[in-house]
């Protein structure tokens, strides 16, 4: 459905002058959650701080012992943190990172702009490393002229948790593929906020990647979006309108407390803990909500495609991935790390040495043909892979858009454009501000950007 617009992006200095600005505003956090120890090379790796992520760092003693020769440094964020430092570093040609954590929305756009490295010639040089083994539609989407620009770390789509062991208990039944109505009825009814019990859990954080991901889904599948064919701004038609306001009402009323400042960890804890009936989220919660080791719920869980209006399918695609700035003096040994982080082998050292529970999901296709973890993964492993495969334009939307992504725009303003959008929306879940004040300031923030690009389209 995406129809590229004709030449470039007419704001990449747009972008480069505001990280600028972010990386001055962020220059006093660059050490945070900085691990490592011993002597040689050393390479500074930018992270979010998600489980998985702190796995890795928990196995960096393997990786010393097969490469003696690299001193490995993290720098471990919040993701809405990790975004804007490692942004305003890449984009400034900081120079500060040899490793970062991006996704499948910057790495067209930044190696485009030449600000990370042609992965490629690395992969095709790595006896065994099996690039052919990642998960189709991540490797097309981490791929910039047919090259791989960054690799995945794990890959996800979105879909419904729900305890499938109230749901029985209660004699309710979790449709096939539930709309958002019956998503609304059934919070409704194992809602119980005496008991600190909520029907559903949401995110309600600011941010693109916050709120506005499983929010955008619903946009689209209600029939609206961001921008339609022409670049007119569309957040504020009768479709996009309804679908807000029934994310926002559903939160509001079914959801958790506090839902303004919920993000995917807090979600997650909460689900977790036994404290949620279902969670709309990305797929990659398994690896924690199966974990019997830090979940009251493993095992009592089942899991539906993402809640439908109008479309055939709602599920995001998207994956934490690692790239190499250009500006990295240590590209080799930066590749070392990416490489052992990334492989098969690694997938095998997770499951061995924390649990397959913890395996990274979603990246390589190898990774559920493994016995141990197919045996742990049961209940999500279809239902993850099915919602990464269905994960489209044509199936999660009604119309053509003219930019790549489903719950993100494939545009450099969308980093600035979604974080105005998420911030409205928080306050409208806080109750700060009414909802139609929310989407009216939201379609002004997104119709400037397009004015962009209709005059692009007009040249």
């Amino acid at each position: 459905m995406f129809r590229p617009p004709r030449g470039g992006s007419p704001v990449r200095a747009t972008l480069a002058a505001g990280a600028a600005a972010v990386a001055l505003a962020l220059s006093g956090c660059a050490g945070a959650g900085a691990v490592g120890g011993g002597e040689g090379e050393q390479i500074v790796v930018a992270i979010v701080s998600n489980p998985q992520m702190q796995d890795a760092i928990s196995l960096q003693d393997v990786f010393r012992a097969a490469h003696p020769g690299v001193d490995v440094r993290f720098v471990s964020l919040p993701e809405n943190e990790a975004r804007a430092k490692i942004t305003a570093s890449v984009a400034t040609g900081g120079g500060e990172f040899d490793v970062v954590m991006i996704s499948n929305y910057e790495t067209p756009m930044w190696a485009e702009n030449g600000w990370i490295e042609n992965l490629q010639p690395y992969i095709d040089a790595t006896e065994g490393y099996d690039a052919d083994d990642f998960v189709p539609s991540v490797r097309e989407a981490l791929s910039y002229e047919d090259d791989m620009y960054s690799v995945p770390f794990y890959g996800e789509s979105s879909f419904l948790a729900y305890r499938a062991d109230l749901f029985e208990e209660a004699g309710l039944e979790m449709p096939e593929r539930p709309t958002w109505d019956d998503v609304r009825e059934l919070a409704g009814e194992l809602n119980d906020p005496a008991q600190d019990f909520s029907g559903i859990c949401l995110r309600g954080l600011a941010g693109w990647g916050e709120v506005m991901a499983p929010m955008s889904t619903a946009i689209n599948t209600f029939g609206g979006g961001w921008f339609d064919e022409d670049w007119n701004a569309t957040l504020d038609t009768p479709e996009s309108r309804e679908a807000i306001e029934t994310y926002i009402d559903t939160v509001q009323s079914f959801g958790q407390p506090g839902a303004a400042t919920s993000g995917f960890g807090d979600c997650l804890t909460r689900f977790a803990q036994g404290q949620s009936a279902m969670w709309y989220d990305a797929t990659s919660m398994v690896s924690t909500v199966e974990d019997p080791a830090s979940s009251t719920v493993a095992g009592k869980v089942g899991y539906a495609p993402a809640p439908v209006a109008d479309t055939e399918s709602a599920g995001w695609l998207y994956s934490w991935s690692l790239a190499i700035p250009s500006t990295s003096e240590h590209k080799d040994a930066a590749w070392d790390f990416v490489s052992w982080m990334t492989n098969k082998e690694y997938i095998e050292l997770v499951g061995e040495e924390i649990g397959w529970e913890r395996v990274p999901p979603g990246s390589r296709l190898s990774t559920y043909e493994i016995p141990e973890y197919a045996e742990v993964s049961q209940a999500y492993a279809d239902a993850t892979l099915d919602s990464m495969n269905g994960a489209t334009q044509d199936s999660a939307m009604t119309h053509p858009v003219p930019y790549p992504g489903i719950q993100f725009v494939g545009i450099p303003e969308f980093q600035d454009l979604g974080t105005r959008v998420g911030q409205q929306m928080s306050a409208a879940i806080a109750g700060q501000v009414p909802v139609d004040e929310a989407i009216a300031q939201s379609q002004r923030y997104a119709d400037t950007v397009a004015e962009t690009y209709r005059a692009q389209e007009e040249q």
